[in-house]
Order: structure tokens, then C-alpha cells, then sequence
């Protein structure tokens, strides 16, 4: 189990992180991006033009709170070390694998608290990435924790931010709890399938003809009870099935081939724990190297490092 939500608890006094208001300045993109968009697994971004395969591509991600060194790898670093560093992984992946990586910024939108209540990121913080990662042409995640909510209600709140071509959400079941950090928290393949059903009527309604990368975690048989049903037919969405949790080499592929057997959930995540040198705080003892992710069995299309 991770170790954010009993970290976060000391920062949540300060309103100046978190304000509980929706992104309100969602930018339209123009009708010409939309039908560059003939190929649904086809993403063209501004200012780069980035073209992801699932079958053929990597996503490389720096996950993190901006606000806090001890949730991830983003907080540890500035906007400019992140861009330097994360261009370096890609670069790493690309060459291990021989196929294209894209970086990305995976972003801890909403964090669970005890009693399971979330601290939203201001819509301030959200903006400057949103602008930081379109600039850089990287890829911008947005997890939602989900905490005592409805999977419904997750998703909703991220939906604002679907207007930008580079921005994709995420949830994380581990903390669909009202007791974090005391029980791993669970979702159901139900739940799953109407959120990924909500994210598409909600990209066709709002005319935004773009694929969307959805990523769920998974590192515990019931963080998604009876996943056998999980569909995956969804008009522009693309559900990425992602293992998580720290740990050893051995103790991590296990994980995945657990997650590797949901063939119904085919395209396939992997997220990685750097050392952070902070008491109680997991990591990954060693750090698998890129070689062998890549080599691992279907293999993923996205690979987060915390």
C-alpha cells in the first residue's frame, strides 16, 4: 500500500493548495485539431504533434502533488528539472524498447484524506500544469482518489478538463475508503463501466472527438470486484489497467501478471517507486530498470514512476 493519503493529512489545513471549485476556463480546441483526428488511436496535441499507437507506443509519467516532496517524484523537483528528467526516462524507454515514448505528468487532482473526504487541487495549480505539460509537449494525467464519493462523482469532477487534447483522468480504487491507509478500498467492474460510459457521452455531447486515455490501479484482487466485466467498447475512451504498488522485482511482475490475466482490460500500466529518502514512505528495492519493463508480458503501454 502507498503511502500518500497518511503523508497528505498534515498539508490539508492550507486552502492555498486546495479550493473545492471545478476548472471553470476549459480551452475549446479548434474544429481543424478535431478532424486531424480521423484515427481514434491517433493523438495530435499543440504545440507538438505527438501520435500514440497502443500497440506500438510508451507513455512515460512523473506522478506526484506539486505541493508535497513525499507523494511523488513532481514535488521533488521544479517544473524545469521535471521536463529535463522526464525527457531522460522517455529517452531510456525508447531505447530499450525501440519504440516511441511520450512523457507525461501524472497528477494527484484529488487526494484522500482520513474519513475519506477529498482535497481537490486548486484550479490554479491544475491551469499551470495543464500549461506547463501543453508548452513541453508532454501528456497531463489527472487521478482522482475518489475517497467516500461515487466513482460517478470522480469522474464528473474531471470532466472539465477533457477539452484539452492532452489531458486524460484517472481513479485510483485503493482509496475508495472511508478508512485510507487502514483498508485497501474497491471499486466494482460496474462502476468502471459507467465511468467509462460517462467520459464518453460526455466527450461525444461536448463535441470533443478526441481519444482519452483512462487509467485505473489495480495491485489487490478486490480494488475492482469482479473485473471479468469490465468492457472496454466505449467510443473514445481507452482503459489502461494499470498495477500498482512497491516492492521487489519478483513481488512487482507477480502483481502485473495478476493484472495481465483481465485480458478483457487488454492495454496494460506499470507504475515504479523511486527512492525518496523519507522515513515510512514505500519504494521499489532495486528499481527495475527499463529493460526489464519493457520486457514484461503484454508489454505496458504506460509506466508511472512515484
Amino acid at each position: 500500500m502507498r503511502m500518500d493519503c497518511f503523508f497528505f493529512f498534515a498539508m490539508m489545513s492550507t486552502n492555498m493548495i486546495f479550493s473545492g471549485s471545478e476548472a471553470t476556463n476549459a480551452v475549446i480546441f479548434s474544429r481543424n485539431l478535431q478532424e486531424e483526428m480521423n484515427n481514434p488511436f491517433v493523438h495530435v496535441m499543440r504545440p507538438a504533434v505527438l501520435e500514440w499507437d497502443v500497440t506500438n507506443t510508451h507513455i512515460v509519467a512523473f506522478y506526484g502533488h506539486p505541493k508535497s516532496r513525499i507523494m511523488g517524484i513532481v514535488g521533488r523537483l521544479s517544473r524545469d528539472e521535471l521536463a529535463i528528467e522526464l525527457r531522460k526516462y522517455a529517452q531510456e524507454y525508447e531505447k530499450a524498447s525501440g519504440k516511441p515514448a511520450i512523457p507525461a505528468v501524472y497528477l494527484i487532482y484529488g487526494t484522500c484524506q482520513p474519513g475519506g473526504e477529498i482535497g481537490i487541487m486548486s484550479s490554479q495549480l491544475v491551469q499551470e500544469y495543464i500549461t506547463f505539460t501543453e508548452t513541453n509537449g508532454f501528456l497531463l494525467f489527472l487521478d482522482h482518489q475518489i475517497g467516500k464519493y461515487s466513482v460517478e462523482h470522480a469522474v464528473t469532477r474531471l470532466l472539465p478538463f477533457m477539452k484539452y487534447p492532452h489531458v486524460h483522468p484517472a481513479i485510483d480504487p485503493e482509496w475508495r475508503t472511508l478508512r485510507p491507509m487502514k483498508e485497501i478500498g474497491s471499486i466494482t467492474a460496474d462502476e468502471l463501466n459507467n465511468a467509462q460510459k460517462i467520459l464518453s457521452d460526455y466527450l461525444v455531447k461536448e463535441n470533443i472527438l478526441l481519444p482519452k486515455i483512462f487509467v485505473v490501479h489495480q495491485f489487490n484482487w478486490k480494488m475492482i470486484r469482479e473485473r471479468q466485466r469490465v468492457k472496454t467498447h466505449y467510443p473514445y475512451v481507452y482503459l489502461v489497467h494499470t498495477a500498482d504498488g512497491f516492492g521487489s522485482p519478483d513481488l512487482k511482475k507477480s502483481t502485473y501478471a495478476y493484472n495481465a490475466q483481465a485480458t478483457n482490460m487488454p492495454y496494460k500500466g506499470f507504475k515504479l517507486f523511486f527512492y525518496s529518502g523519507y522515513k515510512g514512505a514505500g519504494y521499489d528495492q532495486p528499481l527495475m530498470k527499463p529493460e526489464e519493463v519493457v520486457n514484461l508480458k503484454p508489454t505496458p503501454f504506460l509506466i508511472i514512476y512515484q
